[in-house]
């Protein structure tokens, strides 16, 4: 009887262990839904924070990107002469080949200024050009910048009123002198000849450094010129001690062998007639070409003054509206772009090297026959992509923004490669073929021509084949 209560009792103990575990599993299977779906709920919330964070890094990035673009999308113009293209590189390939050009006098303009003030004699220019590399190292230029400070300035300015102040009308620094209030026994009291000399080498190197590229940003052109006014109201024998005469030898002759054509032009103002005679004497010596940019002026200058330089960018006593009171007078703000501190950043961070250059090249009649949007070589990356025929790219694009290697507005290889010995332009590699501009005298041509490489640039023609 046990053993058929037994028999019938299994399958029934059976049956209940058999729900019991279907149970369980129902259990474990739900309990793992639970566990997979609170999984999958963690996973999307780390996913959704993930990319919260990525979106919000990207918007930052993007932010940084258009700031960088609004900084960098600058148009520097920089208008060449198709035949001072050619002299430069034929000055820089004899530079070159007398081991006379460091990297950082590779520069179009800087060769053209050497060229000029030799009437483009090569080897009179290349003379000039290597006393230059010279005096620099014996003089210490380099670093001069950095390792002299004159503590003395504001005496100096008590006896010798003179500074930077503005801009003309095109962009360039103003430099002004009162020659008639310097007091030169005063001067050599509380400075020396030696220091004021070394002064005078400083503020040259500040302005390539960062006066004209901070003009040159500002502008929105190339600018490596100044315009000087020179007050000689009041100016006579009592101002022309030995010691000044000394002075003003020493900073001609400097000024003239190791930064030539830097001045646009001069006004000599309040010149009464004693120095007007001078000057008609003086002005046989001079160069002619130079003789040019000086305009002697007498008492009635204001208007002459306001023709090339806002009443606002003009010390009000020459004729402007500018007082600098809030920084003891005008010549002692050194006001100017490179003042600007968005400006001032971009010079002295780099953020300069950007800029975009239009180079614009015109033939002998002073018509444009090329331009060409160029973007500064590049470091690390693909020049290739780099150099857009298009002005309107924008630099913050991801084609664009790229680190630069150096600060080049002025590149003189590729333009002159273009232009051959027999005046055709002929194809090189690291840029686009130039972009014609919208000129009827290039247009009729470009439509004849397949290719840029068949242009000519000749004297006396736009753009024959």
């Amino acid at each position: 009887m046990s053993g058929h209560l037994d028999i019938f009792a299994m399958p029934c103990f059976e049956g209940s262990s058999g729900n019991d575990e279907r149970r369980e599993r129902k259990s474990d299977f739900e309990n793992s839904e639970d566990e997979r779906r609170t999984r999958i709920g963690s996973l999307k919330k780390k996913a959704l924070n993930a990319s919260s964070k990525f979106k919000h890094s990207l918007k930052k990035k993007s932010g940084r990107r258009k700031s960088d673009g609004r900084v960098s999308s600058v148009s520097i113009e920089d208008i060449r002469d198709a035949e001072e293209l050619q002299a430069v590189e034929s000055f820089r390939q004899s530079l070159i080949l007398d081991e006379l050009l460091p990297e950082k006098f590779d520069d179009y303009h800087m060769m053209l200024r050497f060229l000029k003030a030799r009437k483009f004699d090569i080897e009179k220019a290349k003379l000039m050009w290597a006393d230059m590399v010279q005096w620099r190292k014996e003089f210490g230029t380099d670093t001069i910048m950095e390792d002299f400070e004159f503590k003395e300035l504001n005496e100096v300015l008590k006896y010798y009123p003179h500074g930077y102040h503005g801009v003309d009308k095109e962009g360039r620094p103003v430099y002004i002198e009162r020659l008639g209030k310097v007091d030169p026994n005063k001067l050599m009291q509380v400075t020396t000849m030696d220091r004021y000399i070394r002064y005078h080498v400083q503020e040259f190197e500040k302005c390539f450094a960062i006066k004209f590229p901070a003009c040159t940003i500002a502008a929105k052109r190339h600018i490596d010129s100044n315009t000087t006014i020179l007050d000689v109201q009041g100016v006579g024998l009592k101002n022309f001690t030995k010691s000044a005469r000394d002075l003003i030898t020493r900073l001609q002759k400097i000024d003239g062998d190791n930064y030539p054509e830097t001045l646009h032009q001069m006004f000599i103002i309040n010149a009464g007639p004693g120095f007007r005679l001078l000057w008609s004497t003086v002005k046989n010596f001079i160069d002619p070409r130079t003789a040019t940019k000086i305009h002697v002026l007498g008492c009635k200058y204001q208007n002459k003054l306001l023709e090339v330089i806002d009443a606002s960018e003009l010390p009000e006593f020459l004729g402007g509206i500018c007082t600098c009171a809030d920084q003891g007078g005008c010549l002692s703000s050194d006001k100017g772009p490179w003042k600007n501190p968005q400006i001032l950043k971009m010079v002295l961070n780099g953020e300069a090297r950007r800029a975009r250059q239009v180079v614009k090249i015109l033939n002998s009649e002073g018509k444009v026959v090329y331009a060409k949007p160029h973007l500064p070589m590049l470091k690390g990356s693909d020049t290739s992509t780099a150099e857009s025929g298009s002005e309107a790219e924008d630099i913050a694009s991801p084609k664009a923004n790229r680190n630069y290697s150096h600060f080049r507005l002025t590149p003189v290889r590729e333009e002159a490669k273009a232009i051959g010995t027999t005046g055709k332009f002929v194809s090189f590699s690291g840029y686009d073929e130039y972009v014609p501009m919208v000129d009827k005298a290039v247009d009729s041509v470009s439509k004849k021509q397949k290719s840029p490489e068949k242009l000519n640039i000749s004297k006396g023609t736009t753009a024959d084949s």
